[in-house]
């Protein structure tokens, strides 16, 4: 009963969301078209679901999360009566993020064989189809800010909100390449087997990829800020979203047992958490 609740809200409040600030003059089949895509979005995750359990195998989630994001944005596109350069760029963004995002996560769980998150989740049915339902809520409450914008019809000209919030998105975007690239190289040292990583964005941030992501969305929640009116000023909550599932439900917490299941009886591990701030880096 309580997983019917979970996936009723999980489906609920990001339909709710997407109705709200769909433009509501754009239409598909007489329904908004935000509405439209945030029911493919869903879609796509259940019938990747079906594979994903007759096989057992995670390998394709984030793969399939990331396809999403191209998709709906694409699809936001063709259905757009027209867009700005201000608009495609929104659009660009979103495809650039999902596509190294998405190739990197790939690349990185084939390496690895599966994903640890998955080992206690994929074993039971109803809670892997949580978690597949789960990615379709993540998509579409951190798309819907851009996915507005891209729908719009409003053409307010480029101003320094704008600006500040492209500006924000592009350092996020950097640290969280920077960061993963970090902890590729150094997983791939044999001399680092079995030990965390504190060096480099890791020695100032536990979670400085996390917090790349969470600035990227939130630098496009401020590029939206323009174009928004009415009950669309709801899409604001999508970095609060983002911040919320990192850092309560899925991402940090889960990274955190894990850690301390490694090395929590290493004193420089120890060390390490209480002298590293958790997501925002620290200057010096």
């Amino acid at each position: 009963m309580k997983k019917l609740l979970f996936i009723g809200l999980a489906v609920g409040l990001p339909m709710a969301v997407a109705t709200l600030t769909s433009p509501p003059e754009v239409l598909v089949g007489g329904w908004p078209a935000l509405t439209v895509l945030a029911l493919a979005a869903f879609s796509i995750q259940w019938l990747a679901f079906v594979p994903a359990r007759i096989f057992e195998t995670e390998r394709f989630y984030d793969f399939t999360g990331s396809l999403t994001y191209i998709a709906l944005t694409l699809a936001a596109l063709g259905v757009a009566e027209s867009f700005s350069p201000e608009q495609s760029l929104i659009a660009a963004m979103v495809i650039i993020w999902a596509g190294r995002l998405g190739s990197f996560l790939f690349r990185r769980i084939h390496a690895a064989g599966g994903d640890q998150r998955f080992d206690h989740i994929k074993v039971s049915s109803a809670r892997f189809f949580v978690a597949w339902t789960l990615q379709g809520a993540w998509v579409v409450m951190t798309s819907c800010a851009a996915l507005t914008v891209i729908l719009s019809t409003a053409q307010p000209p480029m101003g320094a909100i704008y600006v500040i919030g492209a500006a924000m998105w592009a350092t996020g975007f950097a640290i969280e390449v920077i960061a993963d690239r970090q902890k590729s190289r150094f997983r791939a040292d044999p001399a680092n087997t079995g030990q965390f990583i504190n060096v480099g964005l890791w020695a100032r941030s536990r979670h400085p990829n996390y917090f790349g992501e969470i600035l990227l969305w939130a630098g496009i929640a401020v590029m939206a800020v323009p174009y928004l009116s009415g009950s669309q000023w709801v899409v604001l909550l999508s970095p609060l979203f983002v911040y919320a599932l990192l850092t309560r439900l899925s991402g940090i917490p889960t990274l955190a047992r894990r850690g301390q299941q490694l090395w929590g009886a290493d004193p420089l591990y120890q060390a390490y958490l209480a002298n590293t701030p958790r997501l925002l880096p620290r200057l010096f």
